[in-house]
């Protein structure tokens, strides 16, 4: 009991999903963006998206909905008729930049998991990536390599630290892996105890 006298309720587990608003040419992506609503909504977590209704977005939060999980989801304004603002959202935020938007998504979410996408992905990837190398934080980052989708941009961050633009340690801030269940197994892993 708290010193109120009254219960205190476990913080529920919030997983941030960085993907496309498109699904890509492999049916792999989509997949495993279904894949991963699912599993977010079978654990009792939190999905926090970009609150779109097109391509990777919408199939991990429709999942997560059909598994009857929690939703988290935020939007720009200027972006609410482009990836189809999905008002029916546990929560349903919208903000007026982009920056609000990467902000509200990180600060409601305990870890981070970015699925294939395209510059809006790599732009979320590299910015919760930067924060962790200045040590603003110590959320997990993980990189779900579907059909090795994210090849390149672990051999570029390779070749960064190889040629002397980052410490070594800059490869320890993400996990890279191979498929949803290694994935969830990772997520419980980093999850702290409660």
């Amino acid at each position: 009991m708290s010193p109120q006298g009254l219960e205190l309720m476990p913080q529920t587990h919030s997983i941030c999903v960085y993907c496309g608003s498109r699904d890509g040419i492999a049916p792999s992506y989509a997949a495993a963006a279904d894949s991963l609503g699912q599993e977010i909504a079978a654990q009792g977590w939190r999905l926090v998206y970009g609150a779109g209704d097109i391509g990777l977005m919408g199939r991990v939060a429709r999942s997560a909905q059909a598994g009857g999980g929690e939703t988290f989801g935020v939007i720009p304004v200027h972006l609410f008729d482009r990836e189809v603002g999905k008002r029916d959202l546990t929560t349903f935020i919208v903000t007026e930049t982009m920056h609000e938007r990467k902000k509200v998504m990180f600060m409601n979410a305990d870890a981070i998991v970015v699925l294939p996408g395209g510059a809006g992905s790599l732009d979320e990837f590299f910015e919760t990536l930067t924060w962790a190398q200045l040590g603003l934080h110590a959320k997990p980052i993980f990189l779900l390599d579907v059909n090795g989708f994210w090849a390149p941009l672990t051999a570029l961050m390779e070749h960064v630290v190889a040629q002397g633009f980052a410490e070594p340690s800059l490869l320890s801030f993400v996990q890279t892996v191979p498929d949803v269940p290694t994935l969830i197994a990772a997520l419980k892993a980093a999850q702290p105890a409660q």
